[in-house]
């Protein structure tokens, strides 16, 4: 049947939780009491990638693209764009003049240097419709892996795509399957990391949410490279959303033949189950999810053997994480040299990053190899936000640098990345601007790896707290310039002796801000001074006697009583006298600066 339009709903986490589904629902129920509901399909999709503005919904064939939507807004949107054909102006989306609405998605700015591989069918298709995958060349590229294609065929396409892991090391995929392929074994495993942990990083969760089956093809692809014949995916139970479409996405392969006994008639078997994990960071390093997939804590181990000649239960495992085994149907698909084109000499295709921080347009990003830092904060994410200086940019989550402005025209890529301090990692990119704190946001990090430390080996369990011992001394004002040389000297020797790559990279933020922001620290030791204002006991808060009225509001909010009257006698001038803080009694809430209407009141 067809349908006049189409409505395209965002059903990704993050529109869920402001309301998406009463959205979807009174769509649904507007279409029906306005009499269209033969005439418009309703569709929930996974995520757009533009979350700063969502709810988003799209609406066919206009392109039209409306955002911030409410529950509120779905009578007007059936009335005026279904059943009288006019757009619902208010809603379209502005640029950032504010002056011009842009009803297509391709003149939207934040998606014009993006090129989505991995997020292709994200917010195109509904990801619970294993038809609607299978129409956007879904499965087409594991029909010539069955059917056509050898193993040696299939790791040849992989090494001529250049595709290399996109869970942070960026290991070649094609090595990686074939030393699997020729380990000795007639039982081997398929792994996908889908245990995504960095502090604001959820590119995997909206891939699975978005496109499932991308990632079932994925692994069922990969199974028939390395002869595996089941597959475990690794999620963290935090994902609901997630977990719940693809239990659906499993079971939909199952009765399509495409998962289970002889798929698709090719003699082929191959299982995967859905595990758990409890949100331990560490178990994002490969070593330490197998022991969790076997039931046992979660705890690297040292290497070698590597997992692809000895893994779960001692038998030869490939794990990929999320976004890798997503780019595996479009390289089956349409051939290795296809995706070769995109991306550097070295680094090939594409990155997805989650874009967060001090950024106008916050969201789901996905990029070519190489593109600068500079088009991705300023370009696609509209640059920093109320007109704020643009400060620094973390890469790679509680593993990665910190880097600076001098650093925004550099090529991302696996290599010039890590030759500048900083890593790849899953996607995580946090953007700062001049009202962030280094020291404070190398303590924030820090404190992250202290508590996800596994505390197996003493480079990482001692390393992570004697920093974060050092840094919140610093923030505290009892620093001295000699604790500059400890964090380098601890951060070094943690990056060299620790098992795993947690404890490897732990001091990545630190030993960059101290690079990269020196004076920065040198004002916290010598001046006793944060000059954002984030590190609470460098704080202080003076009271101008010239612009103070003498209300007294401020020492009546007071909650530490520390703000007392001056002595008349000292302004004969003035009506009433100013106040004054005890400096030794203020407990630096801040509540004096937010209640005096006068400006008297400074934070220093």
């Amino acid at each position: 049947m067809g349908y006049n339009h189409y409505i395209l709903v965002c059903g990704g986490t993050a529109c869920e939780s402001a309301k998406g589904n009463e959205i979807y629902d009174q769509l649904v129920a507007e279409a029906e009491k306005q009499g269209v509901k033969a005439e418009v399909q309703i569709v929930k999709t996974g995520c757009f990638g533009f979350c700063e503005r969502g709810p988003i919904i799209k609406v066919l064939p206009e392109d039209s693209f409306y955002v911030d939507v409410t529950p509120e807004d779905a009578r007007e949107i059936i009335a005026e764009h279904i059943v009288k054909g006019r757009e619902v102006q208010r809603l379209l989306y502005k640029d950032d003049d504010h002056k011009k609405a842009v009803n297509a998605i391709e003149d939207i700015r934040f998606y014009q240097k993006q090129f989505r591989v991995v997020l292709r069918n994200c917010g195109a298709i509904d990801p619970e419709s294993i038809d609607e995958y299978i129409a956007r060349e879904g499965y087409s590229g594991l029909e010539k892996v069955l059917f056509e294609w050898p193993a040696e065929k299939l790791i040849e396409e992989l090494k001529a795509s250049g595709l290399r892991g996109r869970g942070g090391a960026g290991f070649p995929t094609w090595l990686k399957w074939d030393l699997a392929r020729k380990a000795a074994g007639d039982v081997k495993y398929v792994i996908c990391n889908a245990d995504e942990g960095d502090p604001g990083a959820y590119m995997d969760r909206s891939t699975i949410e978005g496109d499932p089956h991308s990632v079932i093809e994925g692994m069922i692809t990969a199974g028939k490279a390395i002869g595996s014949n089941h597959g475990f995916v690794y999620i963290r139970a935090e994902y609901p959303l997630a977990i719940e479409r693809l239990k659906i996405a499993l079971k939909q392969a199952q009765e399509y033949g495409l998962l289970g006994k002889n798929i698709l008639g090719s003699g082929f078997d191959f299982e995967i189950e859905i595990r758990l994990g409890a949100g331990a960071f560490v178990c994002g390093e490969e070593t330490a999810l197998i022991k969790s997939v076997e039931g046992n804590r979660g705890m690297p181990v040292p290497k070698p053997p590597f997992p692809a000649n000895k893994g779960l239960w001692q038998k030869p495992t490939i794990i990929n994480n999320v976004e890798t085994l997503a780019n595996i149907p479009v390289i089956t698909s349409k051939g290795g040299a296809w995706l070769s084109q995109l991306g550097t000499e070295k680094s090939k295709g594409t990155k997805v990053f989650a874009l967060t921080g001090k950024v106008k347009h916050s969201g789901l990003v996905e990029v070519p190899m190489g593109t600068t830092l500079r088009d991705i904060v300023f370009e696609i994410g509209g640059g920093i936000k109320d007109g704020k200086k643009f400060k620094g940019v973390q890469t790679g989550g509680p593993s990665g640098g910190i880097l600076t402005e001098k650093s925004l025209d550099l090529p991302i890529d696996f290599e010039t990345l890590a030759a500048n301090g900083s890593m790849m990692g899953s996607g995580g990119m946090i953007v700062m601007d001049e009202d962030d704190c280094v020291v404070d946001v190398a303590r924030f990090y820090m404190d992250f790896c202290v508590d996800e430390s596994c505390g197996k080996c003493s480079p990482c369990r001692i390393g992570t707290t004697q920093i974060l011992h050092i840094l919140e001394k610093i923030a505290n004002g009892n620093g001295e310039e000699s604790d500059l040389q400890k964090l380098e000297d601890i951060g070094k020797a943690m990056t060299k002796s620790s098992l795993c790559m947690l404890g490897g990279t732990a001091a990545n933020p630190t030993l960059s801000t101290v690079k990269n922001f020196r004076d920065e620290y040198l004002e916290h030791i010598h001046d006793k001074k944060c000059r954002s204002g984030k590190c609470k006991n460098l704080l202080r808060f003076h009271i101008d006697p010239v612009k103070c009225s003498g209300c007294s509001v401020c020492a009546k909010k007071c909650p530490a009583n520390c703000i007392t009257v001056e002595d008349a006698a000292k302004y004969p001038d003035k009506k009433k006298p100013p106040y004054i803080i005890d400096q030794s009694a203020c407990v630096k809430c801040g509540e004096c600066l937010a209640v005096c209407k006068f400006g008297a009141v400074v934070k220093e």
